[in-house]
């Protein structure tokens, strides 16, 4: 067999969590190293690889086109050494397993988690990241977080509880708006950036809004997951429709910028647990996470809404 030439793994490692976060802290956090540990592993890959994978200022650091497809292969990666790896048995209270869709659980469920923790320290709380079907004997979830439209009935076994509006609106880099009108036409004509994992998101946005009829975008640029998504809007590579929940801290940050506010959209994000033999912990969990629904902010209004009507 073929000797592999693989890059430092540690160093592939520190890359792939500050691809997933879009923050060095966050990463750094993750790997319980320091922020400054990670920005090394990063600088020594791309010293060994020949080839720039970061750019822009330290406080707003974003991946390039080479950097995004190297993370887009990382990430599926190391989730099968993960589902791989032996695990021993362990003492100690059995984790409460919540099955969440991969940006939402990155940008809005697990920067709010501490506080769960806080309030709950006695159960503990593993996020495993799907988008897909599950169920919950097979997969051994105590509960789902997924969008859905009000009365579907994709989860028969399941009790759906709606906790968060689904907002959904353009995102793109604060260069890529600066010094030029951002109108509706502006946006949907401009580089279109799609997810594999949500490829209606321009449709369902521009059927929102009330916009049919407006110009095909200049290009489109499909990537595989979200987040990788808006790393790439926030590296200047065009323009992504995004739900609130998802593109709100890096909007707060100023990584990205949306001129033309959000819209609300048909679905909800919601809360799963089993119809029959759900665990109290889980329900304590479904509890908060309505609470902390109705904490959340809301997004400014869609400005293109009255445009488009006219």
């Amino acid at each position: 067999m073929a000797r592999r030439i693989l890059p430092p793994l540690n160093a592939l490692r520190a890359f792939e969590a500050f691809g997933r976060h879009g923050r060095m802290t966050l990463a750094a956090d993750e790997l319980c190293v320091t922020h400054g540990a990670v920005s090394r592993q990063i600088r020594q890959l791309e010293q060994h690889l020949g080839v720039a994978l970061t750019e822009g200022p330290r406080t707003r650091l974003r991946m390039t086109e080479a950097g995004l497809k190297l993370a887009q292969a990382l990430s599926p990666a190391f989730d099968q050494i993960e589902a791989a790896t032996p695990r021993s048995v362990e003492a100690g209270a059995k984790p409460l397993v919540v099955s969440c869709l991969p940006t939402f659980a990155m940008k809005w469920l697990i920067p709010r988690l501490p506080r769960f923790q806080a309030a709950y320290p006695e159960i503990p709380v593993r996020v495993a990241e799907s988008n897909g079907p599950f169920d919950f004997r097979d997969d051994q979830i105590d509960l789902a977080i997924r969008m859905r439209r009000p009365g579907e009935g994709d989860y028969p076994d399941s009790v759906a509880e709606p906790f968060l509006r689904h907002y959904h609106g353009p995102v793109m880099a604060p260069e890529l708006a600066a010094g030029r009108v951002v109108d509706f036409q502006a946006v949907c004509a401009a580089p279109r950036l799609q997810t594999r994992t949500y490829p209606q998101s321009w449709s369902d946005w521009i059927r929102d809004t009330g916009a049919e009829g407006l110009p095909p975008a200049a290009r489109e640029q499909e990537f595989d997951h979200f987040f990788y998504m808006l790393e790439a809007a926030a590296a200047g590579l065009g323009v992504a429709v995004a739900p609130w929940a998802f593109a709100q801290r890096d909007l707060a940050s100023g990584r990205l910028v949306a001129p033309l506010g959000f819209a609300p959209g048909q679905t909800w994000i919601v809360a799963l647990t089993p119809r029959e033999g759900g665990s109290p912990q889980a329900i304590i969990f479904r509890d908060w996470l309505v609470a902390e629904g109705a904490s959340t902010p809301l997004p400014p209004e869609a400005a293109c809404q009255s445009r488009a009507a006219r």
